[in-house]
């Protein structure tokens, strides 16, 4: 009798969720023909990047046949300086969530566990499902933030890592510096916690925002990444900054020719110039109070925010689907929660003024149709 074929692919790879990210200007031009398009789905910076950046990468394409630098020197030491740590406390790598699977590659053994909130970063579940690691869930508190005090009380023998997205991705808010050194405080040395802060540079100037590399954990990893403030996300950059034996032993499972030279480059540059970084968060602090007003005057409940999206609260989720449709037929592109576990809720990208008036008008125009009427 013949054996039985093994599978070709794994049970957890073939049962995975793959991330779906936000739709592109190309297909919703190709789709909808709008006047105009506005790209408020996936939180990229709106104003571009700095003017620095270009000449940067052009000067990098003579050598473009040479492999980059595969632990990007010049870059680690631009960063450990600035940030008051060692080269050897950086990691660089292609975007936050690179570093993300690097993590799950490299500290989990079999049968141990992830741990964090049940709507944050898409992306965390992805790469845990690959890796075949499970993650459990606590549920936000009522403000929508990370509930730290439930979280300690979850940690067992199985959790290895403790992920926590600060601020928090999709509903912009974060965990105080009071809540988290006392979740700190009760979690065993042996348990990793990775802060992700991918929106660092927008809730930086928040009094009670706990900068995690102010901490000198031997269990506490910092990501953070070129793709939301300094507008490189078609890049794919970002470092991660920890404690020297856990960087080597990333470094050891990264992939070894990331991130490209160009992408380095490119973050060099951006990273050195302080003023484009001053007009991103001048354009997100002045659509933010933009849009509060507007929600309150259509009474909309949102969650108030620190990173540079804003997200709202809607009836149910048959609401949520039919106002982000109706939206990308005008042009404005939106991203409904549901892949982050809140069905009833829309995240907005805080973009341009003309993004933002076009996100106004366009609201305004279908609220009667999809508000006042069902509620006549």
């Amino acid at each position: 009798m013949a054996a039985e074929s093994r599978p070709l692919v794994p049970s957890y790879i073939e049962e995975l969720t793959s991330y779906e990210p936000g739709k592109t200007i190309a297909e919703v031009n190709e789709r909808y023909q709008p006047r105009k398009i506005s790209k408020l789905a996936s939180n990229e910076n709106r104003l571009g990047c700095s003017e620095r950046v270009p000449p940067a990468v052009e000067a990098v394409l003579a050598d473009i046949q040479d492999y980059p630098d595969p632990i990007a020197r010049r870059l680690r030491r631009k960063i450990a300086d600035r940030n008051g740590v060692s080269p050897e406390n950086v990691i660089l790598a292609a975007g936050s969530e690179s570093l993300i699977a690097n993590m799950f590659r490299t500290f989990f053994c079999e049968g141990e566990e992830a741990l964090t909130a049940d709507a944050t970063f898409v992306g965390l579940y992805v790469q845990a499902g690959i890796e075949n690691v499970r993650v459990r869930k606590v549920p936000l508190d009522a403000e929508y933030r990370f509930d730290l005090k439930a979280m300690a009380k979850a940690i067992d023998e199985q959790t290895k890592v403790v992920y926590i997205a600060n601020p928090n991705n999709p509903t912009g808010t974060y965990v105080t510096k009071a809540a988290f050194e006392t979740f700190m405080n009760l979690v065993p040395e042996d348990v990793l916690v990775v802060m992700d802060e991918a929106y660092y540079e927008y809730a930086r100037g928040i009094k009670d925002y706990p900068r995690a590399l102010d901490y000198d954990y031997k269990n506490l990893l910092t990501l953070r990444t070129f793709s939301k403030a300094y507008g490189l996300a078609g890049f794919r950059i970002g470092y991660g900054i920890g404690h020297a034996d856990l960087i080597h032993m990333m470094m050891k499972t990264k992939l070894t020719f990331e991130p490209t030279a160009p992408a380095q480059a490119a973050a060099e540059a951006a990273y050195d110039d302080s003023s484009f970084i001053d007009k991103s968060l001048e354009m997100v602090a002045d659509g933010k109070e933009r849009l509060y007003r507007f929600f309150e005057e259509y009474e909309i409940d949102f969650v108030p925010t620190v990173s540079n999206a804003v997200m709202i609260v809607l009836p149910d989720a048959s609401v949520t689907t039919e106002i982000t449709a109706e939206m990308m037929k005008k042009g404005v592109i939106l991203r409904q929660a549901t892949a982050f576990g809140l069905p009833n809720c829309i995240r907005i990208t805080i973009g341009t003024r003309d993004e933002i008036d076009h996100f106004m008008e366009s609201f305004s125009s279908i609220y009667n149709q999809l508000f006042v009427k069902k509620n006549a």
